[in-house]
């Protein structure tokens, strides 16, 4: 396995797009989000997966997590380098995509669905649907490794902005429960996210993140009902206080999302 990452860095990308390589030179190779649409990224990422010979574009298949500007749209590009033209596989995105954010690929995943490779040794990528951070977000799990790449759905050293209408809070931490199951069944040991560093110990990541979602869900609920007359911009300061002001236009979309939920369960309490 192998990770490069685009020259993307930002406050939405951290240190960048990682892309993965799955795979060895006998089998061909999976890559894992390929990134914005970089055009020295892309060559990199060619010239990485070498056959046996040494040349480039040794690809079986190109997967996406998701239909983001910073990880689908290198995906033809790449295709378009290699001379057997490697199927792009993933989600399309749904109608509540933004603009930006159009994808379709070449074939669309079935959840649980296995894309293998057979060289020297197998190499099993387990496809989970996880929805939450998009409509059409997937994760992977190397089976044979123990690793999975979580695209933006778990992030090193941040949390996912949830940014409805195409993000969805109650899918996020429903999805959250499906990759913890995951994780437990097919042995997971590390997390390899689409931004940031390796993480250790997936277990407690996923139940530390959800753990904090639901405290800042808590909080938000507080100051809802402390303010009820109020709007996201007043509810904004009070329920996100611990983080910066220069991140609150983006902690709002996560705001937003929260609220939303809160009143999808207060509706289905009611008579």
């Amino acid at each position: 396995m192998l990770r490069l990452t685009a020259p993307n860095p930002g406050l939405m990308t951290g240190p960048g797009t990682n892309s993965y390589l799955v795979g060895e030179a006998t089998s061909g190779f999976i890559v894992i989000d390929p990134g914005p649409p970089d055009a020295g990224h892309v060559q990199r990422l060619w010239e990485a997966c070498a056959d046996a010979q040494g040349r480039g574009g040794h690809i079986a298949l190109i997967a996406c997590t998701h239909s983001h500007a910073d990880h689908a749209p290198a995906a033809p590009m790449l295709q378009a380098l290699c001379a057997q033209r490697p199927p792009i596989v993933g989600l399309p995105s749904a109608p509540t995509a933004r603009s930006g954010s159009h994808f379709v690929p070449d074939r669309a995943l079935a959840s649980g669905e296995q894309l293998l490779l057979t060289g020297t040794e197998p190499h099993t990528l387990r496809a989970v649907f996880t929805p939450g951070h998009a409509a059409n977000h997937v994760c992977f799990v190397l089976e044979e490794d123990g690793l999975l790449f979580s695209g933006d759905h778990i992030l090193n050293g941040s949390t996912t902005v949830i940014d409805p209408p195409d993000g969805h809070m109650g899918d996020y931490l429903d999805s959250l429960d499906r990759l913890h199951q995951s994780c437990e069944a097919l042995g997971v040991q590390h997390i390899l996210p689409a931004h940031g560093g390796v993480m250790d110990a997936p277990l407690q990541a996923i139940a530390h993140l959800k753990a904090h979602r639901l405290k800042r869900e808590a909080k938000v609920a507080a100051v809802m009902q402390a303010q009820p007359d109020g709007d996201l911009d007043s509810w904004l300061p009070l329920a996100y206080d611990d983080v910066a002001p220069q991140i609150w236009p983006v902690a709002r979309r996560s705001l937003r999302a929260h609220v939303e939920r809160l009143q999808e369960l207060a509706a289905h309490k009611r008579p």
